[in-house]
């Protein structure tokens, strides 16, 4: 550790939601980690949700789930995948979790009769949340989610301008994201709504360090001096951040709008980072490789790019360390055919709920096992490739209690897991965060862990660690079944009475896990399942 007292950087957005406040803080911390720092991140959101599990993921991208088992959104997976690190309960603080907390400490009697405020009450609890999601941390970003402005958002605003008076202002960074609009009739850009963003966040009372003024283009270094002038903030830190082709970009265009001098000066250290892992990747990801695979996503939510964001990036990774172009083609769950199929060189099948397009999951699942085409489950993927394989072995019309299978009936193949019953539409009461499994010996599964290092061997066996959301397990007396139809169980909970992972030994890739490897691949550390899968396409 470089400071013994932490330092604290604070991320804001102007004008409009979505301004890329996430990736530009987590590329800040990127670049601090290359520099020799260890960085935390955390997102303080204005949502009213205790968590992120119950909301839509075609309006807010998917649900990241961190090792601890906390349903949070797709944010903490940047600053995971930019910073390597693990995210925890800590890295999440929205209002309604806040609000709870406050109202479980008032009805027990916590405040001792005294009136319950936002402030201090509420924004107290907020630093609170932030110093324990900073321990042992040489730096710890913030980034405050919505935009400046927002009703729901003054508490977190008003929390982070009385922690500097708490840790000292000088341990403190303020980071303001706007962004100006080009107007294609008058062929200008308008600097105004830049400028009452930032008129607003200097009336609650802080004045922004930097200013990352996101374009989509990038824009005469004029542009930047005006914002500077009518908001009383030096030129030298506002920053232009044009867009890139692709995120993991993001660092070096931060390195180039000339942050690094006032990060530099923050922590007093002039360390240049070492970004060599970075510029091997984003080498790899901008090639143009003789070979392209084409890999089919069978989703059910295909409206939106964000709602796989882990499972996505983690194939564009391994096809990038693989040294292969990689084509990522969604296939409608509803609307799946065999022509559809027949193109693809790998079929992925990712997690979900719900019965909507399941038929169109299972049958993809059915086509892969038996026209020999790679395949990688993922949580319902695993599940609806054990109910093609116990169908293909004899039960007839297996299927899952979660779309209607009954014990009554003796199809259901997916059961609801005990003591769950009751809980199915209730938020954060499924199986969540990491458990460990033990992969079966001379198992493909194995060998793919053991090849990459990913896992230890034990007295149990050889033991891996995995992140899991789910409800529904797969229910073992029909493993025979599944057997007679080309599967096999290669992994299981230490116990023996989950199945973890299941394999094709017929196959050239079929394998499928109940857990999200997803959210453990990383751009630099890619997640051996992903990477063997990409290998099998070549």
């Amino acid at each position: 550790m470089k400071n013994k007292k932490c330092k604290y950087i604070f991320v804001t957005g102007g004008v409009l939601s979505g301004v890329g406040k996430g990736i530009t803080a987590a590329s800040m911390g990127a670049i601090l980690k290359a520099k020799g720092y260890k960085v935390t991140m955390q997102k303080c959101d204005p949502y009213l949700n205790v968590d992120a599990g119950l909301l839509n993921p075609v309006e807010h991208g998917e649900c990241y789930v961190t090792h601890d088992g906390v349903e949070t959104d797709l944010d903490l997976g940047h600053y995971e995948r930019f910073l390597g690190f693990e995210t925890s309960k800590y890295s999440i603080t929205l209002s309604g979790s806040i609000y709870k907390e406050l109202i479980e400490r008032e009805r027990s009697g916590g405040f001792h009769g005294k009136t319950v405020q936002l402030v201090p009450h509420f924004t107290n609890l907020v630093c609170e949340k932030i110093e324990k999601a900073s321990a042992d941390s040489d730096i710890h970003i913030v980034e405050i989610g919505g935009t400046v402005g927002d009703y729901e958002g003054l508490p977190f605003i008003e929390a982070i301008r009385l922690f500097a008076n708490k840790v000292g202002r000088r341990n403190c960074l303020y980071i303001s994201v706007v962004y100006v609009p080009f107007i294609h009739t008058s062929n200008e850009l308008k600097t105004k709504p830049s400028q009452n963003a930032l008129k607003d966040l200097r009336g609650f009372g802080i004045i922004p360090d930097i200013v990352c003024v996101r374009t989509e283009e990038p824009c005469p270094r004029a542009i930047c001096e005006k914002i500077a002038s009518f908001s009383g903030i030096s030129s030298d830190a506002v920053l232009n951040l044009p867009d890139v082709k692709s995120v993991y970009d993001v660092p070096f265009n931060v390195l180039k709008s000339g942050v690094l001098e006032i990060l530099n000066d923050f922590m007093g250290d002039k360390t240049e980072p070492d970004m060599s892992r970075w510029k091997e990747f984003s080498r790899r990801r901008a090639r143009k490789y003789a070979k392209t695979v084409k890999v089919g996503l069978v989703a059910k939510y295909v409206g939106n790019d964000d709602t796989y964001m882990c499972v996505t990036e983690a194939l564009k990774a391994s096809a990038a360390w693989n040294n292969v172009n990689i084509e990522i083609k969604w296939v409608n769950a509803e609307e799946v055919k065999d022509s559809d199929l027949a193109k693809l060189d790998g079929i992925v099948v990712p997690g979900g709920f719900g019965a909507r397009g399941t038929d169109g999951k299972i049958k993809a699942a059915k086509y892969a096992l038996e026209k020999n085409i790679p395949y990688l489950g993922l949580c319902l993927g695993m599940q609806v490739a054990c109910i093609a394989a116990a169908r293909k072995g004899g039960v007839k019309n297996a299927n899952s209690e979660e779309f209607g299978a009954s014990e009554a009936d003796n199809n259901n193949v997916i059961y609801i897991m005990e003591g769950q019953k009751g809980k199915e539409s209730t938020g954060g009461t499924m199986r969540l965060g990491d458990y460990k499994a033990v992969l079966s010996d001379k198992s493909k599964t194995k060998k793919i862990y053991e090849k990459y290092g990913w896992g230890e061997k034990t007295a149990n066996g050889y033991e891996i660690v995995e992140r899991h959301r789910h409800r529904y397990e797969v229910n073992q007396k029909f493993l025979t079944q599944m057997e007679k139809g080309g599967i096999k169980v290669s992994g299981t909970s230490l116990d023996g009475k989950l199945v973890e992972f299941i394999e094709a030994p017929k196959c050239k890739f079929f394998v499928a896990t109940q857990a999200h490897p997803e959210f453990k691949s990383r751009p630099l550390k890619t997640h051996p399942l992903f990477m063997e899968f990409i290998k099998s396409l070549k």
